[in-house]
């Protein structure tokens, strides 16, 4: 499992249902989410996430989750290649930023936080093995620790069985290597892999922050 950086400028994206979110996930309810990726398209289902505020006070992570859909291309004529990134995630904490957050920016500046680049210009940054364990830790510290949720587990189980399914006999007089470069292609447009276009979902389609 990889962790990644999901970040938000309230200057740039106005997010008026954080405090609500907040509240539900806080509550236990399982929320879900879609966040643009960046250019990042090595995430997949169980990966973790981070949420980083930036660019106005309070700055600081604030929010993580588990990701359920790898990225898959979203149409957007604002980009010059024509689409944005998006993956799709659960929360499993989450603050109202517009407050305080969970760790604070200054916080991140210690060894070995101090090894990561936090104020990244966009999402999908691979958060560094040696500040990622650390950061597990403090946060479970801060946040407690909290079971996967089903929607995650659910997600890994169907990019395992994805994997691991057995090859598709041959047809009539195919041989059985004839067979194997058309798997490996149909494979490869999976959404596990995020290279197939899919309609967007209603929350990538919500505002800016998931850019």
């Amino acid at each position: 499992m990889t962790a990644f950086l999901l970040i938000w400028s309230p200057k740039k994206w106005p997010w008026p249902e954080l405090p609500d979110f907040a509240r539900r996930v806080r509550a236990g309810e399982t929320v879900a989410d879609t966040w643009g990726c960046g250019f990042a398209r090595g995430i997949l289902p169980g990966d973790r996430v981070f949420l980083h505020r930036v660019a106005a006070e309070p700055r600081g992570l604030f929010g993580s989750g588990y990701v359920t859909r790898a990225p898959y291309e979203v149409p957007d004529t604002a980009y010059k290649r024509g689409y944005r990134l998006c993956i799709d995630f659960v929360y499993d904490w989450l603050v109202d930023a517009g407050e305080d957050v969970v760790i604070a920016r200054d916080d991140l500046r210690i060894h070995p936080f101090s090894v990561q680049t936090w104020d990244a210009q966009s999402s999908g940054t691979v958060i560094k093995p040696v500040a990622e364990g650390a950061l597990e830790k403090r946060w479970a510290e801060l946040t407690g620790r909290r079971p996967m949720p089903a929607p995650v587990l659910a997600a890994m189980q169907a990019l395992h069985d994805a994997q691991t399914a057995p090859a598709a006999a041959p047809a009539p007089g195919q041989t059985p290597g004839a067979a194997r470069p058309a798997r490996k292609r149909a494979a490869s447009q999976g959404t596990s892999r995020g290279t197939a276009p899919h309609p967007a979902p209603p929350s990538a389609r919500r505002g800016p922050r998931t850019r």
